[in-house]
């Protein structure tokens, strides 16, 4: 210990052992405080002479004249200290040999070196050779930015910047607000230690700082910046599409349609902007009050979308602050589904109508051979009347004349997703033209007796035939056993949904796009037919021809 108490004065304290005999001093040689703190410096003397009388002290600033000059701070009522340090210097000896000074709100100015004089008697009056080294450096404590949390959009709140050591006199010259919040804000307004901010949804997240700059020596500048959490109700819905895995990001109007096809597989995400983070929910239709929701997360799937998922469905955001809706309607698309054509004999004519479902509404068209017929018109031959009422198209066909062997007649529906059609053939052999019928119906008696013999002799190989072709096909449903003509090869089953004014008789399964071509067949039977004896082989006789029967 001997050693190192040997060191220790010439390193912390001035030299007191270059002074004369009896004259000693105790202090550090340097001592470093923040601007606006202080500290207190440690200081002991001796000085030779009657300790009954206390002496005068004076710290004086390195080039004062102990004679003339005012000193920093001293116990002596005759000799006022500076008027820069008066207040803040103060010596705190409470015994006769310390001479401690006190430092209190130390400014950049401050810095420097001082040093200690002691007075008793003449001529016990001493300027030690000590010194001391004040360094005041720039005060790193930042300010402090009050405010009552949680920020809420909308509402006006003040924030106050502070320093947490307050300089004496106020030495601040100024405060200043920075931030992207503050570009609404009065600027006449943001050189004041309170501002008042009206937050919006958007200043959440974003960085606002206060500066206090102080005064004197280096212009301290100091500063603090905080993280505002702004809290603001639902905003900024938006839906984002999916389909079939391939995701179609747009943002969706209120009431906005979207059109899907039929079987489509459909995923709608539902996104929306809000602090504290909205609760997501889905409806069917419009969201009414303590409605159950249809799916309450983010995320609403739709694996195979069909008609009973037309309409529309809404998304909600909710949060404590408020609620948001988005909605949208799903129209569902297909392509054509047929029904018919199905043919009769009426009013002397052929009668043929064709009606189809199809979103968007299809239009209908007769392609009769190598013509094409559309829309409502007549002529000599033929007649088309066509009308539509919503998803419906109908339309039908009355030829006149023109009927012949072979003859092709098809009914074709169509719209943006597909094409569907049904063909009718009228068999060789099977049918018959018009003008035969009305020569046939209007034949004299002299081609009776003819006539009557034909129709035994081809309805007895017509039966000897069909049981022919029973015995080796006896289960074929679609033959005919009398003419032994081929009916319609389709099956057949309920029309879900029939077309207005028309009642459903068979329908088509309707694949979801392109054209379907089916080939159907008519054939001309004949009903009710008897044998008679040749009573009066002169007599007019009548003879019936039936109507065209369409077998499907």
């Amino acid at each position: 210990m001997g050693p190192l108490l040997l060191l220790l004065p010439p390193l912390l304290w001035g030299g007191s052992l270059q002074q004369p005999p009896g004259y000693g001093l105790q202090v550090q040689e340097s001592v470093a405080v923040q601007e606006c703190l202080g500290t207190n410096v440690t200081c002991s003397f001796s000085l030779p002479g009657s300790e009954w009388f206390a002496p005068s002290i004076y710290w004086f600033r390195q080039g004062d004249n102990v004679h003339f000059s005012a000193p920093v701070a001293t116990n002596d009522p005759r000799r006022p200290a500076k008027a820069e340090t008066k207040g803040r210097f103060h010596l705190l000896g409470n015994r006769r040999d310390d001479c401690s000074l006190s430092i209190r709100d130390a400014r950049m100015s401050d810095s420097g070196t001082y040093f200690f004089r002691a007075e008793r008697n003449h001529p016990q009056k001493y300027t030690y050779r000590n010194t001391l080294n004040l360094q005041v450096t720039a005060l790193t404590e930042k300010p402090d930015i009050h405010f009552l949390e949680p920020l809420e959009s909308g509402r006006p709140t003040s924030l106050t910047c502070s320093l947490p050591v307050v300089c004496d006199g106020a030495r601040f010259l100024w405060f200043s607000w920075a931030g992207d919040t503050l570009d609404a804000v009065d600027p006449e307004t943001l050189h004041s230690s309170v501002l008042t901010l009206t937050p919006r949804p958007q200043d959440h997240g974003t960085n606002l700082t206060c500066q206090v700059k102080l005064q004197g020596g280096q212009g301290t500048t100091l500063e603090r910046t905080v993280q505002l959490n702004v809290s603001y109700a639902p905003s900024n819905l938006s839906i984002s599409v999916s389909f079939r895995n391939v995701t179609a990001l747009r943002t969706l109007q209120n009431t906005s349609v979207l059109l899907i096809l039929e079987g489509q597989a459909l995923q709608l995400l539902c996104v929306a902007d809000s602090n504290p983070p909205a609760q997501l929910s889905w409806f069917r239709g419009s969201p009414a009050l303590n409605a159950t929701p249809i799916s309450s997360t983010a995320i609403l799937e739709l694996p195979g979308v069909g008609t009973a998922e037309e309409g529309g469905f809404t998304c909600q955001a909710q949060n404590p602050l408020g609620s948001q809706h988005l909605s949208l309607s799903l129209s569902v698309v297909y392509p054509p589904q047929l029904l018919g054509p199905s043919c009769s004999w009426e009013d002397g004519g052929l009668h043929c109508s064709c009606s189809s479902r199809a979103q968007p509404a299809p239009s209908l068209r007769w392609r009769l051979g190598e013509g094409l017929l559309e829309g409502t018109f007549s002529n000599t031959s033929f007649e088309v009347t066509s009308s539509s009422a919503g998803s419906w198209a109908n339309s039908s066909l009355r030829l006149t004349e023109g009927l012949s062997s072979g003859l092709s007649l098809s009914c074709e529906a169509l719209n943006v997703h597909g094409v569907k059609s049904a063909t009718v053939l009228l068999l060789p052999g099977k049918s018959t033209s018009l003008t035969g019928v009305a020569l046939g119906a209007l034949g004299g008696a002299g081609a009776m007796a003819l006539l009557s013999l034909c129709l035994c002799l081809v309805y007895f190989c017509i039966v000897k035939a069909g049981r022919k072709q029973a015995a080796r096909s006896p289960e074929s449903p679609d033959e005919d056993p009398i003419m032994g003509t081929v009916g319609w090869g389709s099956r057949q089953k309920s029309w879900p949904d029939s077309p207005p004014d028309q009642a459903p008789s068979a329908v088509e399964d309707a694949p979801p796009s392109g054209e379907q071509q089916e080939l159907h067949y008519a054939s001309l039977s004949f009903h009710d037919l008897k044998s008679r004896e040749p009573q009066d082989r002169e007599a007019t006789s009548n003879t019936e021809y039936s109507e065209i029967k369409i077998n499907k």
